[in-house]
């Protein structure tokens, strides 16, 4: 039996999701004895998959088809089956990205495995086996116990904290023995949302709404954005009117994010916005209106005009970073 964790890439590199997750998989193969074995798709050196030995994985398999460097979740389930059953895994860690929720219910089906998607902390193995997921969009956490053999995991951004070590995983070629067949999608074209942080991946969010009055008025927001190195996200409200590029829409209909710093400027907080940010370490809430609901979400707050604070803040972060 062993741990195996589905690992992400883009361009070449290991997802900062996928450093996560094979964090989560190796630790709860320490718990159980076992080895943590990774299973990476597409084109990527093997140097930057040994680096998944810093995170506690032994071993990597890697299935390098032309075919597989854009998602295609039928031929993506055949390569991670068949690697859970080279590495005779019994339990298979996914990052909760658009990715693994592909895949997660596809690979529950092909290897009769119970699924738990959103996990929050490592699962406890004492007598049961329990996962603690997110739960209502993100208002409440809720205990799962998986009742069969075979379990999967999909793992929150943001949940659990990337290990750091000096170890060195072995990587070895791997094919799933893929046939035409097997792939539902041909990728004609593909087109970038923008350039920047993704927001998936960012561990700092500047984010606006309805309070800025228009889109001539996003400067500053972008000015914070870029001296924190951070993303910058919107309201739903904002990316209907097309005064954002929808791709930063968050929200229980857009993307759902867990930054470490999550900055809104000039959003009330509807419920639905809240659900795509609650998981956030940090929420700062900058609103002129003092009964904006977001101020019960907010762990800080300013009550404030946004064109009088947010220049004044951008002002103190350039002193900062000139003075340290």
């Amino acid at each position: 039996m062993s741990v195996l964790i589905f690992v992400e890439t883009q361009e070449g590199k290991l997802k900062k999701s996928a450093r996560e997750a094979a964090s989560y998989g190796a630790k709860l193969a320490g718990k159980l004895g076992t080895d943590a074995v990774a299973v990476a798709v597409g084109k990527i050196d093997h140097s930057e998959l040994a680096t998944l030995g810093q995170q506690g994985v032994s071993k990597v398999l890697h299935e390098e088809n032309a075919k597989l460097d854009h998602f295609d979740s039928r031929a993506f389930t055949k390569v991670v089956a068949a690697a859970a059953d080279k590495a005779g895994a019994t339990i298979l860690i996914l990052s909760s990205t658009f990715n693994g929720k592909a895949l997660a219910p596809r690979l529950s089906v092909r290897l009769k495995a119970g699924v738990v998607t959103n996990a929050t902390e490592l699962a406890n193995t004492e007598g049961t086996f329990t996962v603690k997921k997110a739960v209502f969009s993100g208002k409440g956490v809720a205990n799962f116990t998986f009742a069969t053999d075979k379990k999967i995991i999909t793992v929150n951004a943001n949940s659990f904290p990337i290990a750091k070590g000096e170890g060195s995983a072995a990587v070895e070629d791997f094919s799933a023995g893929l046939a035409d067949s097997d792939f539902g999608v041909k990728v004609l074209h593909v087109e970038k949302a923008g350039e920047g942080i993704p927001l998936p991946e960012a561990e700092l969010v500047v984010s606006a709404g309805r309070g800025l009055k228009g889109p001539e008025n996003w400067g500053m927001i972008e000015e914070m954005a870029n001296l924190l190195h951070a993303a910058t996200a919107c309201s739903r409200a904002v990316s209907d009117v097309d005064w954002r590029p929808h791709h930063e829409h968050v929200g229980q209909t857009g993307l759902t994010i867990s930054p470490n710093l999550y900055i809104a400027v000039g959003i009330s907080g509807a419920i639905q916005h809240l659900a795509g940010v609650s998981s956030s370490k940090t929420i700062v809430v900058i609103n002129v209106d003092p009964e904006a609901p977001f101020f019960k979400a907010a762990d800080y707050g300013i009550v404030g005009d946004a064109f009088a604070v947010v220049p004044k803040l951008n002002e103190a972060l350039k002193k900062y970073y000139a003075n340290n």
